[in-house]
């Protein structure tokens, strides 16, 4: 099933579905719709029971080229205020608010999510690549947390994110010098998992790791990113509590039958997320 948004094209093929940002004639470089339409669109994937997996990925030349400046001027007037007051100020940090959760509602989808980037994938690309569970990208793939060249600081979750995926020293180099940095750079610090001759090869290489993920327990997997969300920034004591909590929800279940009885009859189990 296809579904055709102002920004976005979601094509579910159970048991992956494929979230595109579709607006190649300008790079993906996202507008309002973009910064709207992400949240039904996790919420709806986070509910369909068919869909194991989610695989974000953009439409024409590039991932994509960031925040559409122009775009969304009109969008937030308050930018355009040099003496903004009290009241002003509220209206924007709400308006900034609603912005992070664009990206942060990849995060909160409980199927795994995984980045298939090629092209640019700077500003607010980035920002949603680090909100993905996973990336992959090709050697075309370039990458930039751009802000720091316009004048403001990424307020939408990258410094937030990033951290964790590459460490605090790369991210200040990438936060303090706007640079661009290509595919074997990524792969070297950990921002991609791997890294794809091309968009071709790296989309099929995307729809395979989504079906190995789909063919496992759903439970398990969807518990596991739970369990890893809740334990950055906390202690290892922390965790370990939440996750005893965690385990004790989930099993028994027909999951973990279907494991016992698949490796007793030497077959391939088949997970109902049970």
């Amino acid at each position: 099933m296809t579904t055709d948004y102002t920004f976005y094209l979601v094509e579910k093929k159970p048991p992956v579905a494929w979230v595109y940002l579709n607006r190649p004639e300008k790079k993906n470089a996202m507008n309002p719709p973009a910064w709207e339409e992400t949240v039904p669109i996790f919420e709806d994937l986070d509910g369909d029971d068919d869909i194991r997996c989610v695989v974000v990925a953009g439409k024409g030349e590039a991932f994509s080229a960031g925040i559409d400046l122009m775009a969304m001027a009109g969008e937030m007037p308050e930018l355009a205020d040099m003496h903004q007051r009290g009241g002003i100020k509220r209206s924007l940090l709400k308006k900034i608010y609603r912005l992070q959760d664009t990206m942060s509602c990849i995060e909160w989808c409980r199927k795994p999510v995984i980045a298939a980037i090629h092209g640019y994938c700077v500003g607010a690309g980035l920002d949603m690549a680090t909100a993905c569970d996973i990336r992959l990208c090709s050697q075309d793939a370039v990458f930039s947390l751009r802000e720091a060249a316009v004048g403001f600081v990424a307020d939408v979750g990258v410094l937030q994110r990033i951290p964790h995926i590459v460490g605090q020293g790369v991210t200040r180099e990438l936060a303090y010098t706007a640079k661009n940095i290509d595919a074997a750079r990524a792969k070297e610090v950990l921002l991609v998992n791997a890294v794809f001759k091309d968009r071709e090869a790296l989309f099929a290489g995307a729809q395979a790791m989504a079906e190995e993920i789909s063919e496992k327990s759903p439970l398990a997997v969807q518990s596991s990113k739970d369990v890893l969300n809740y334990g950055i920034g906390k202690s290892v004591a922390d965790g370990l509590t939440y996750v005893a909590s965690m385990s004790a929800n989930v099993i028994p279940s027909e999951d973990l039958y279907e494991a016992i009885a698949a490796f007793a009859e030497k077959r391939k189990p088949k997970f109902s997320g049970k």
